[in-house]
């Protein structure tokens, strides 16, 4: 940023024809803008400047430096407005990273109103159930379920929600009754693939006593959505965050089990973000996505 501003300095004088004229427009005194041309020719190696009482000329050097220099803050103060532009004016690639099922439920049913919105953004999206490196990955925004453990970024709330154990109708009429989590352990429990030893449940009571049920069943799957669709079609019990359930529970298709109790097969803070990098100024696309994305959550979801 010196050279820059030693630059800057030098093509005003040019460009004015007086050190002093170049010296009001950047708000500093002659004395101190003939101490920065001297520097600048000193860390150049050459006089750019022949100075007399009453004239200025560009040396040979100076004639060379001032077309080449002239050009390149041109292009630095074009780059700089093409910046503030893209800041302004949501536009670009945005790439988004989502959990499975919040991404098949929730942002890819709200995308192609967001694109219609906003026709200068293309969206890159991918869904996972892991983790990743906001910044080694290059996403802008990733929708996670969960407390937020990397402290350099922004979380943003998008829902409340919790987990709960749902059976459809069909399966518990075919099943053995379900009074209480341990009674899991009789049941086909459909699991999430976390690790290689065997899957415990784990519930909180009403005197935050904590439980854990070790369950089994036929379909162990990482993806979120393949646990859902079995469980709809009466093939087991599941954990399910209740978003992902809250339409068929409300119609009578699929019970909640054990309302009294906190559920989860992970941890307990379940709640839907919106993850993106810290920055003071985070460019448009960013901003109009996470504002768009926490509306849909909360007009459907409340």
């Amino acid at each position: 940023m010196e050279w820059l501003r030693a630059a800057e300095l030098f093509v005003a004088v040019v460009q004015l024809g007086s050190l002093s004229a170049a010296g009001r427009r950047a708000g500093v005194s002659p004395a101190t803008v003939s101490r920065i041309i001297r520097a600048l020719e000193e860390e150049v190696g050459g006089r750019l400047l022949n100075r007399t009482s009453r004239k200025l000329n560009l040396t040979e050097a100076g004639e060379l430096y001032f077309k080449r220099v002239e050009q390149i803050l041109l292009q630095i103060h074009e780059a700089n407005d093409s910046v503030a532009r893209l800041q302004a004016t949501p536009r670009g690639t945005l790439r988004v990273h989502s959990r499975m099922l919040v991404g098949i439920q929730y942002v890819v049913p709200a995308l192609p109103e967001f694109m219609e919105r906003y026709p200068d953004i293309s969206v890159d999206l991918t869904m996972s159930n892991y983790a990743i490196d906001l910044v080694a990955q290059n996403i802008d925004v990733d929708i996670r379920i969960g407390k937020l453990e990397d402290s350099s970024l922004i979380a943003r709330k998008l829902c409340n929600a919790e987990r709960i154990v749902c059976a459809t109708q069909t399966y518990l009429h075919k099943s053995p009754p379900l009074r209480h989590p341990s009674d899991l352990s009789g049941h086909n429990c459909l699991t999430y693939r976390l690790n290689l030893g065997r899957t415990i449940w784990r519930f909180l009571d009403p005197d935050d006593q904590l439980i854990e049920v070790p369950v089994s069943g036929s379909l162990r799957s990482d993806n979120g959505p393949a646990l859902l669709h079995a469980m709809q079609a009466g093939h087991g019990v599941a954990i399910m965050p209740d978003w992902a359930v809250q339409n068929e529970i409300a119609q009578g298709k699929v019970v909640r089990l054990f309302p009294e109790f906190e559920a989860s097969h992970i941890e307990f803070d379940n709640g839907v973000y919106a993850v993106f990098q810290q920055s003071r100024q985070a460019p448009s696309k960013v901003r109009v996505f996470v504002d768009f994305i926490a509306g849909y959550f909360k007009e459907r979801l409340g």
